[in-house]
């Protein structure tokens, strides 16, 4: 795939997404969580990438929201969905979804929302997930009791890119990797012309090292594991809750991650703990067992009478002894005593075994002293032989565990994407339940020999400032060109927006709010939301060319207007609005234009012009009364001449029967 081709996508983007394993396919998915693995790619960026990705794939060119006002009807339809998220993941990947004039990508949508709305979220479920994040790579921890070695300059800079975390020697003959041998506890050289190589240490001729990652460098796969630890367990127990078929053995991840430490490390063997701690607690132990030794030589020679004849004293003295010489000779139970403990409490206290152990007498040598010492240079080379086996232990341990972990790599991928992905379901199923939705029926393509069209049965605006359940439900059906009047606060602007939410959401695939909906298959949605005040002469000259490039235009559009009057004065206003839906109405648009100018408008049209209105029924406590539904072919009553007929009937001068006459 050439990733360039991609709307949105450079050449320093191309790159990165060249550099994962599964990129066509995470693109054609949609899979933000995949492509946000790439380099230097955020999961914001990711979703940008994949909208850009679907859009080509779909032979969408964008430009459905095509005024500032549709787009910000996409953005609320959005914010429902996204609101009902848990994960930041679900509510990037929402992001996915867009209003389009593509049948196919339409209809893909519309499969993906039919199969969330099967899922239905509880507590439990979605408490698991707010553990739940796409999967990270950890970063590169270097190992120091390995290396990689070579005398090959290219396989050297191979080895230097491949494996990040080990040291890469340059080697010219055997002696160099003996001497590698003895500052490494293993050596893994990828030439073959030193197979065969005799010398002591772990050294492993591997030509064919850069295949063998996992079993050369496991903490790569265990760091990998570690780091994402927290999300895998709640990625597991997503797939319980909702009892989902995991894509990997629950179990056997359970029990692998029980072994490994969060830092990477093997946990669980007893063995390498008693090698860990024995190397922690040498120097500790070496101290101690010189003060349980030298405790007992002081309590007992504190207690103890010793006689010297003159003549031994003086034989001693004549010979060079020392004092400790005849403490030996007076003491020596004493001393074999005191040593013997020494080297007990030595062993038992760091667990010593077989080989080990014997270092206890070369530790404590038998030399008669007071007070007790210990030999050094026997101590580091006890330290060296518990770290050789601490650290051969630990590699073995590495190795079998990633040799687990290996072939859960991919899986627990799927495990996690697919947790996430059911939050993205989770939140289409939530917003379809909150708000009562169903599917709506789109009955063909605007334009194509029949005007545009919607027909909306009991719809309701979860956008508006009140709760939900306290929405009137509006119907309002429009083929081609119509006016909307009605009252002021009667609920024009709310019907209009209910319209703009109804189509964006179909043509993104998702249900909507209503309890029926039928429409064309739109290519653009124009909405141009109430202008603030009269506009002056280059405002409005801008804007009719905004309107004249509209008119000049396909069939397919809905055009959604709301008050256009107020961009000039009234009288001018009812002409500019008759020209401009003549000319809709000969493309055979779909508009609908919000004016309490209707019967002015219809006056000057040469079309005939449908006017539907808004009826307020009536006045009661200084409240209108309204019937939010439009009617169809009805010219509203104005509030003014609402309030004139209440008026006149409750008093009984002619001056109110007058006024209303005039309307």
């Amino acid at each position: 795939m050439e990733f360039e081709t991609i709307p949105g996508v450079g050449e320093k983007t191309a790159a990165a997404l060249s550099k994962l394993d599964n990129a066509e396919e995470a693109l054609r998915d949609g899979d933000v969580a995949a492509l946000s693995n790439a380099p230097g790619l955020t999961v914001g960026r990711a979703a940008a990438i994949a909208r850009g990705a679907i859009r080509r794939e779909h032979d969408d060119a964008g430009g459905f929201l095509a005024t500032d006002r549709s787009t910000e009807l996409y953005r609320d339809a959005l914010a429902l969905v996204q609101s009902r998220t848990v994960t930041n993941y679900a509510e990037r990947r929402l992001e996915t979804l867009f209003p389009t004039g593509s049948h196919s990508r339409i209809e893909e949508v519309r499969a993906f929302a039919r199969d969330a709305l099967e899922h239905e979220p509880t507590p439990d479920v979605l408490d698991a997930l707010s553990g739940v994040e796409p999967l990270s790579e950890p970063p590169t921890v270097r190992v120091r009791e390995r290396c990689i070695a070579t005398a090959d300059a290219e396989r050297y800079a191979d080895a230097k890119s491949t494996f990040p975390e080990l040291s890469i020697e340059v080697v010219e003959d055997a002696r160099g990797i003996a001497e590698l041998a003895r500052s490494y506890s293993t050596v893994v050289v990828l030439d073959e012309t030193f197979a065969g190589i005799d010398v002591e240490g772990d050294v492993r001729v591997t030509p064919d090292a850069t295949s063998r990652i996992d079993e050369l460098v496991p903490e790569r796969l265990l760091n990998f594991f570690a780091e994402n630890r927290e999300t895998l367990h709640a990625a597991a127990a997503v797939h319980e809750a909702a009892e989902l078929d995991p894509a990997c053995d629950i179990d056997a991840l359970e029990d692998a991650l029980s072994r490994l430490s969060d830092d990477g490390t093997i946990v669980g063997d007893d063995e390498l703990t008693r090698l860990s701690n024995a190397v922690s607690d040498l120097d500790a132990a070496v101290s101690t067992a010189e003060s349980v030794a030298n405790d007992r030589l002081r309590d007992v020679i504190r207690e103890r009478d010793v006689t010297i004849e003159g003549t031994d004293f003086l034989s001693l003295v004549e010979q060079g002894a020392r004092v400790d010489s005849l403490l030996g000779r007076e003491l020596e139970d004493e001393f074999d005593g005191a040593l013997a403990a020494a080297r007990e409490h030595f062993v038992d206290s760091l667990g010593l075994m077989g080989s080990e152990a014997a270092f206890a007498e070369q530790v404590f040598p038998e030399n008669p002293s007071f007070p007790l010492e210990h030999d050094e240079a026997a101590v580091g080379r006890l330290r060296t032989e518990l770290k050789a086996g601490r650290d051969r232990r630990a590699a073995k341990l590495k190795a079998e565990l990633a040799a687990d972990l290996q072939t859960l790599r991919g899986p627990v991928e799927t495990l996690v994407r697919d947790a996430l992905e059911l939050d993205v379901k989770f939140a289409v199923s939530r917003f379809a339940r909150d708000f009562d939705c169903v599917f709506p029926e789109f009955t063909g393509t605007a334009g194509d020999g029949e005007p545009g069209s919607f027909a909306i049965d009991g719809g309701r605006s979860p956008l508006l400032d009140v709760s939900f359940e306290d929405v009137d439900p509006v119907d309002y059906e429009v083929a081609g060109v119509t006016l909307l009047s009605g009252v002021n606060s009667g609920g024009k602007t709310s019907t209009l927006d209910l319209v703009g939410l109804i189509v964006v959401l179909a043509h993104m695939g998702l249900p909507v709010p209503a309890e029926s909906v039928e429409l064309s298959r739109f290519s653009e949605l124009h909405y141009y939301a109430k202008s603030q005040g009269t506009l002056d002469a280059g405002a409005f000259e801008s804007t009719l060319r905004d309107f004249a490039n509209l008119t000049d235009g396909a069939a397919d559009r809905l055009v959604l207007v709301d008050e256009l009057e107020s961009i000039t004065e009234p009288g001018a206003s009812a002409k500019i609005i008759a020209g401009i839906l003549e000319e809709l109405a000969e493309q055979g648009a779909a508009a609908v234009f919000v004016s309490h100018l209707a019967g002015g408008i219809q006056e000057a049209a040469d079309v005939s012009v449908a006017v539907d209105g808004i009826e307020a029924v009536g006045l009661e406590n200084g409240e209108l009364v309204v019937n939010r539904s439009p009617v169809k072919d009805h010219l509203a009553r104005s509030t003014p001449e609402l309030i004139v007929e209440k008026l006149a009937g409750e008093n009984e001068t002619t001056f109110y029967a007058r006024l209303l006459e005039k309307f």
